[in-house]
């Protein structure tokens, strides 16, 4: 239809049409003006005739598996590196922050405060993103004395986390560490809730448990 009137076709012409409906659009549209010398139609005119007959042409408009894109293989112009002009004008360039990021960016040496109210300082700026941050009890603790061992951490002496001397940070065993807490159901004294005077009793209690344990797992596997 065009301005108000629908747009006739005689039969021959329908043939063809239909003969010819999984030709592109473009091609469909070229070779129908050349074979019957019709001016009147535009290319969404058989678009909308095609659409109208439910004459599928097959495509989908989206990239099958394995479909090449048309320009694979074909290179940009010379003295563009292989990219666009306007992907290149747009696109990141290393080191460079634009936007939010700028007034987001921390420097190395930052220190903030965690979810869990631990002190921690930002040591660089690769990636991964999780490791950019380290607990400052951490480093303190580790400039002293070394990597933390295998299955270990730091437990915090006083409960103050913000105290970062690392005479205030004891080396234990991870698997006490409930029992610090008071046990999986809150059933044994717990570390940060008992009497200043009371802690090392806990500590020390909690470590000859583990040792205990460890001892029977021994003389369990001989």
């Amino acid at each position: 239809m065009t301005r108000g009137r629908w747009i006739s076709y005689s039969t021959a012409e329908m043939t063809w049409l239909e003969a010819h409906r999984l030709l592109p659009i473009g091609e469909y549209h070229a070779a129908f003006r050349e074979a019957f010398g019709r001016e009147d139609v535009s290319a969404m005119h058989l678009h909308s005739l095609r659409t109208r007959k439910g004459w599928k042409t097959g495509r989908t408009g989206q990239f099958e598996p394995g479909q090449a894109p048309a320009n694979k293989g074909k290179r940009c112009a010379e003295g563009t590196g292989g990219r666009h002009p306007n992907a290149r004008a747009t696109q990141f360039k290393k080191g460079e922050r634009t936007g939010v990021a700028v007034h987001l960016y921390k420097p190395i040496g930052t220190e903030r405060l965690s979810k869990d109210g631990y002190l921690e300082r930002k040591i660089h700026d690769g990636m991964p993103l999780q490791s950019r941050w380290r607990a400052v009890h951490l480093i303190e603790w580790e400039a002293l004395h070394g990597p933390l061992p295998a299955g270990c951490c730091l437990k915090c002496v006083d409960t103050n986390k913000l105290n970062t001397d690392p005479s205030n940070w004891e080396l234990i065993p991870k698997a006490i560490v409930p029992r610090l807490n008071g046990g999986p159901h809150k059933t044994k004294l717990a570390y940060d809730q008992v009497a200043p005077e009371l802690r090392p009793v806990v500590l020390a209690t909690a470590k000859l448990e583990h040792r205990a344990r460890e001892l029977r797992r021994k003389a369990v596997g001989k």
